[in-house]
């Protein structure tokens, strides 16, 4: 599983956010983590778009948490940040997925499936109030 700069902005970001007490705009937070500003736009509308954040337009807008830091997991925010399903290897998940075509005959597929099975487990359990 390769984690992107995405799941990383987007933790940072979220822990920055959940810091405050009023909405935080993304001029703001990419000066204080270093990063681009529009990339980092691109990240918090779509927490925003998943509900994970809320946006609040105008001269003091920005964006401040949606929800509970209890109530959001940290594979609701990776999977967001990478637009994709959270996945050790492509086929871990599903043999169908298998990129070699092997399928039903791959060997190390069960192996694969449990450590996917844990992985899933561990950051479903693990919220955002957990890295606050």
């Amino acid at each position: 599983m390769l984690l992107t700069k995405a799941s990383e902005y987007a933790l940072l970001s979220l822990v920055l956010i959940s810091r405050q007490s009023a909405p935080e705009d993304v001029d703001t937070l990419a000066r204080r983590l270093n990063i681009s500003r529009s990339f980092l736009a691109k990240i918090l509308q779509s927490l925003a778009r998943e509900g994970i954040l809320k946006s609040y337009k105008g001269a003091k807008g920005g964006f401040a948490l949606n929800r509970d830091p209890r109530e959001i997991s940290v594979r609701d925010i990776i999977e967001v940040a990478e637009k994709k399903p959270l996945s050790v290897f492509e086929c871990s998940s599903s043999q169908d997925s298998c990129p070699t075509g092997k399928g039903d005959f791959c060997m190390i597929w069960p192996f694969l499936n449990k450590f996917q099975l844990k992985m899933d487990e561990f950051f479903d359990q693990l919220t955002l109030q957990d890295i606050l």
